[in-house]
């Protein structure tokens, strides 16, 4: 007996390597030290503009989106969500992305398939300005079911001390501004594939395509919108909302003493989750602890800088409401 005939593929890994290769060189910026394929990844920042550097990291999925794109047969957009929303995580918090790396796994390695994730993760981390340096490929027949997979992804980016956004500014009256989302984005897949098991193809009426193609549309990187604003004192706190809704995850950044005052009718709700809720008969509850219901940022901000920020929004064409007010 030898490896393959055990279950893993050594020249399955070879040619996705050899796919992969000039796509990953796209994303290198400055910083990137090695090629792909060496043990480590080695990044040199240019920290010169920054008085007190602070790295950020965070690591995520895109949980059972991933189920969507299998049965859809459709995976060019997974591997850029997987990034986007790593992204959108450290921005809240100020920070601006320096390098990524991916970690994919599998029952049966499928280099075409899998070199289809890595190009959209190539595609977000372009967008970002954010160079993909490494990744682990994993075939592990017995842990994963011959058509199983699972994709994961650390993100490293950096902010100044002083620019630190976590919420500590946050005082009773400040306004929430939130920005729309694409989407479920990469929340709510649980129970959005129970929903749509078996309709996945169907088109429902307020659709462009199928249900299946709308829970497969990209994660939004709000970086090109939100990164021009990191340096304005006025931005109280962010968050990204992911599972837990909208108001589970804005307080997971505001003081003891204060609560969110949200009005649940102040922007337009994406058809999709209209569609879910009537479909599943899922209460209301659920749907605001699920989904982000067509919020995918909040910005907490001064009431006094409100204008301003909403008129610098809108100037980019992005979709913006004021959505609450923190109160005691």
């Amino acid at each position: 007996m030898d490896y393959k005939t055990a279950g893993v593929d050594i020249s399955a890994g070879e040619e996705f390597v050899r796919l992969i290769k000039p796509e990953v060189r796209q994303t290198f910026t400055s910083g990137v030290l090695t090629d792909i394929g060496a043990f480590g990844g080695f990044f040199q920042p240019d920290f010169s503009s920054y008085t007190r550097p602070v790295l950020v990291s965070s690591i995520d999925g895109v949980g059972t989106k991933l189920k969507v794109a299998a049965e859809m047969g459709r995976y060019d957009t997974i591997g850029a969500c997987l990034v986007n929303h790593c992204v959108d995580d450290i921005l809240v918090c100020g920070a601006k992305p320096l390098f990524f790396l991916d970690y994919y796994a599998c029952g049966k390695l499928m280099p075409e398939m899998a070199a289809d994730i890595v190009k959209g993760m190539v595609a977000a981390c372009k967008e970002n300005s954010c160079a993909l340096i490494g990744g682990e490929t994993a075939e592990m027949p017995g842990i994963y079911a011959t058509d199983d997979f699972d994709l994961a992804g650390t993100i490293v980016g950096v902010v100044d001390h002083g620019r630190i956004i976590n919420g500590a500014a946050i005082s009773r009256g400040d306004v929430m501004i939130g920005l729309a989302s694409n989407g479920l984005h990469t929340n709510g897949y649980s129970l959005a594939r129970k929903v749509f098991e078996g309709k996945l193809r169907t088109t429902f009426e307020g659709l462009e395509g199928s249900a299946g193609d709308e829970l497969l549309k990209v994660h939004r990187s709000y970086l090109p919108v939100i990164g021009p604003l990191l340096s304005s004192e006025d931005i109280h706190g962010m968050s990204h909302i992911t599972g837990g809704g909208l108001t589970g995850n804005t307080m997971r950044i505001i003081p003891d003493g204060l609560r969110l005052d949200v009005d649940w009718k102040s922007w337009p709700e994406p058809v999709i989750f209209d569609i879910i809720r009537k479909e599943g008969k899922v209460p209301e509850e659920d749907m605001r602890r699920t989904f982000n219901l067509g919020i995918g940022l909040v910005m907490i901000v001064a009431e006094t800088s409100v204008d301003r920020i909403m008129a610098d929004l809108t100037s980019k064409h992005e979709n913006a409401y004021i959505i609450g007010r923190v109160v005691a």
